[in-house]
């Protein structure tokens, strides 16, 4: 997207935050994320060969230290809950973030140091970033019941996930930026499928609340979703309009493709 892949901004969020490990949850066909997090010795030797210098560094500079990148398989598509449950093992028993890299947010200050900041004023529990939906858009969603606000921060009685308008509690809904408590692990080993057929996060997260608490906070900033064509091309160009290169060229574009509209 723009110049890099969707998982490369997810990881710059992640390090900028301030997170030193990094897990990420894989399938079948996807060793190119792997490739992408390493040294690409043919390209470098033939941008060291030709001084390219300015582009050898952009090749080898941010890449992550030895030791910091681990990877795990799902080896089905069961869910959100069961991606996670997969990761366990390499987790360990504390407190962990999750990103969906195809949630992107564009922000000044990156969604998840927003919420680490947050979480380190709350007594533990489970943390999501959430945003208003239009009432029709819920069943898309996982939606909060809302016990009380206290600014930023949402305070839920109850999660349900992608309700029928009519039937969601509220508009507040889950996008893809979570802090949890390592007892998720130990509801997920026990978490039956819900909706679509998935062990959901959402599902698990519910079944905690009185034992932990669980805490919406509404992020600063603009999410757009990758997951759908239309999403990907506005996100392509709001963070293009961003990038010092190529913003005024996009501006151009827009303001020709305006007059054809």
């Amino acid at each position: 997207m723009v110049d890099k892949p969707i998982i490369h901004y997810a990881f710059e969020e992640a390090k900028a935050a301030g997170i030193e490990q990094f897990i990420f949850v894989t399938g079948r066909n996807k060793s190119a994320i792997e490739d992408h997090f390493d040294h690409s010795y043919e390209l470098q030797h033939t941008l060291s060969s030709r001084d390219k210098k300015a582009e050898l560094a952009l090749t080898r500079d941010w890449l992550p230290p030895a030791g910091s990148i681990s990877y795990t398989r799902q080896q089905e598509p069961l869910g959100l809950g069961h991606a996670i449950w997969c990761a366990r093992n390499l987790i360990g028993d504390e407190p962990f973030a999750v990103i969906l890299a195809d949630d992107m947010v564009l922000s000044k200050e990156p969604c998840l140091a927003q919420m680490i900041k947050q979480y380190a004023q709350i007594n533990g529990g489970n943390m999501a970033a959430v945003m208003d939906v239009p009432r029709a858009k819920t069943k898309s969603y996982g939606i909060l019941d809302v016990a009380r606000s206290q600014g930023k921060l949402v305070s839920a009685k109850g999660l349900v996930e992608k309700p029928e308008p009519q039937k969601a509690p509220s508009t507040l809904s889950i996008i893809g930026r979570y802090i949890l408590d390592p007892g998720i692990f130990d509801v997920l080993e026990k978490q039956k499928k819900g909706s679509g057929g998935e062990i959901q996060l959402t599902d698990a997260m519910n079944a905690m609340i009185g034992d932990a608490p669980f805490y919406g906070y509404r992020f600063e900033g603009k999410r757009y979703d990758c997951g759908n064509r239309v999403g990907y091309i506005e996100a392509n160009i709001a963070y293009a309009l961003e990038h010092p290169d190529m913003k005024a060229d996009v501006k151009t574009m827009l303001k020709q493709f305006g007059k054809k509209a």
